[in-house]
């Protein structure tokens, strides 16, 4: 796999994690605010280029089961990140009575439909990490059941257990973004002496 783009894919990925859990963190103590609304609101859109190096790399070891977790996983994460931007970058600014007239009607379909793919595409991707063995066992186990709890608790009020859940949501990819940099490292050193 190139290594330029397992470095850019991982370095998104690190931005992805710190989009995340950082404003959480934030969160936790002050509440939901437009700045951090905001940088949650563009945390999926920097995943996914992990997303594609995450598959490249264990592609071999995964088979036919994988491009069919991967895509929906990718497909998830699109229509996820579409309502996380939604719900961020414009119901947030909206009065709770125009919020909650919207979540009556398809709106709240659409959000609950995407939060299930979403769900669904992770856990199936995570199996496929957990399977491969590819990358690091924890954060695989962890991308598992965080990524598809943080899609259940996206329309849950904030609290301290929903912040929680966002910073090690942010971890997790921070740690596997990092394991994808560490991994191409020794590659690119190699291919430089030769």
């Amino acid at each position: 796999m190139d290594s330029t783009l397992t470095r850019l894919g991982a370095w998104c990925g690190v931005a992805a994690g710190l989009l995340i859990a950082l404003p959480a963190a934030v969160e936790a103590v002050t509440g939901e605010t437009a700045a951090t609304s905001f940088l949650l609101g563009l945390a999926p859109a920097v995943a996914v280029p992990l997303l594609v190096v995450l598959h490249l790399r264990q592609a071999a070891a995964t088979g036919r089961f994988g491009a069919v977790a991967v895509t929906l996983n990718t497909v998830g994460l699109g229509l996820f990140g579409g309502a996380a931007f939604t719900l961020n970058m414009a119901l947030f600014y909206l009065d709770e009575p125009v919020v909650a007239d919207l979540m009556t009607g398809p709106t709240m379909a659409a959000l609950l439909g995407s939060a299930a793919v979403f769900a669904a595409g992770s856990v199936l991707f995570g199996i496929t990490m957990v399977r491969a063995a590819v990358h690091p066992r924890v954060p695989a186990a962890a991308y598992v059941v965080t990524l598809p709890l943080l899609a259940v608790a996206a329309r849950l009020p904030d609290t301290v257990l929903t912040s929680g859940l966002h910073v090690l949501s942010g971890a997790t990819l921070v740690w596997l973004s990092v394991s994808l940099v560490a991994a191409a490292a020794p590659r690119t050193a190699a291919a430089v002496a030769a």
